[in-house]
């Protein structure tokens, strides 16, 4: 199930590291950073292009850029001035991409290959961060950690649609396999929200504890289940899709940071940055054991898994239709 586009790409994890400004590159197959190249300050994410031809690094802070590796030869480019990149998206038609402008409240709309602004939506809230699609790629859902909402956006309008107020920190978005729900961490709620995914405003539909910290969401390979990740335990937690009940929790021994990630290619591994213990942590899935602690720069982020199974990337570590 992967495109023609990735045929012949090494799999390699990709690691930002926010406090030393470098990207660390892991052989999954060893458990080794055989890589590591300086970025502009403060990267947040690596992104897979929607094309999956190129790799993103968004760093947000000094120069404010968007650098493109090549997965190929796993070089990074020159990297292409951008305005408050803590995220990057691409709308499902790929027709854009989408510059998450955290501090500065907006989304930008770009061309998806030379990143440069088409347009703009302003938005009324506060650290917007995360977000995904709705399945018939019309309008999406997207986090605002600051103030504590969540918005619904139409992208055919290119309007905010409706806001809802959690409160807390909302952080990652996913929405299910069934197109039904939306899924939302909060970290300051510990735990996930779910949010309609019908009408043109959210509404808050449950809520279920996962522990402290809540942050990542990410859907088992099969997609059958959800892992959560819990920065402020050391935990993962595992949510069956069908029931909506957690059915297991992942610890990391001695405590640690869980943050993001991805699911290995073939779905047995999820591995995941440690944002405050400068390390990379590798889970099996299958039995939820942590089989590998990897060191890597400091503060490590957003690690993306490269190549994936999909048509296309919609963006963040690992949003593949």
């Amino acid at each position: 199930m992967f495109s023609p586009a990735v045929r012949g790409v090494p799999a390699r994890v990709y690691v930002p590291n926010g406090k030393d400004d470098t990207v660390s590159i892991i052989n999954p197959a060893t458990y080794k950073v055989i890589r590591s190249f300086k970025v502009d300050q403060e990267p947040q994410h690596v992104v897979a292009g929607y094309d999956l031809k190129t790799l993103w690094v968004a760093s947000d802070k000094g120069r404010q850029s968007l650098t493109p590796i090549n997965p190929q030869t796993r070089k990074p480019g020159h990297p292409i001035p951008t305005s408050d990149p803590y995220n990057l998206y691409f709308t499902p038609d790929g027709h854009y991409g989408l510059v998450v402008a955290e501090n500065e409240r907006r989304l930008n709309f770009t061309d998806p290959h030379t990143m440069q602004v088409q347009f703009s939506i302003p938005v009324p809230c506060r650290g917007i961060n995360h977000m995904d699609f709705s399945a018939d790629g019309r309008t999406l859902l997207a986090a605002c950690e600051f103030s504590g909402d969540v918005l619904k956006i139409d992208l055919l309008s290119r309007k905010v649609t409706g806001l809802l107020h959690l409160g807390g920190m909302p952080q990652d978005v996913k929405l299910s396999p069934d197109g039904q729900v939306y899924y939302v961490a909060d970290m300051m709620a510990n735990g996930v929200y779910l949010i309609n995914n019908s009408g043109t405003a959210p509404k808050q539909l449950g809520f279920l504890a996962t522990g402290k910290g809540a942050h990542g969401l990410y859907p088992s390979r099969d997609g059958t289940r959800l892992f959560i990740t819990n920065r402020g335990e050391g935990s993962v937690s595992v949510l069956d899709f069908a029931s909506r009940r957690l059915v297991a929790r992942w610890k990391v021994p001695g405590g640690g940071s869980p943050d993001m990630g991805s699911v290995s290619a073939d779905g047995t591994q999820f591995w995941v940055s440690a944002r405050y213990s400068d390390e990379v942590y590798v889970f099996d899935t299958r039995s939820g054991t942590l089989i590998h602690r990897i060191k890597v720069g400091r503060g490590p982020h957003g690690l993306t898994f490269f190549p994936q199974p999909g048509r296309y990337s919609l963006g963040h570590t690992s949003n593949y239709r």
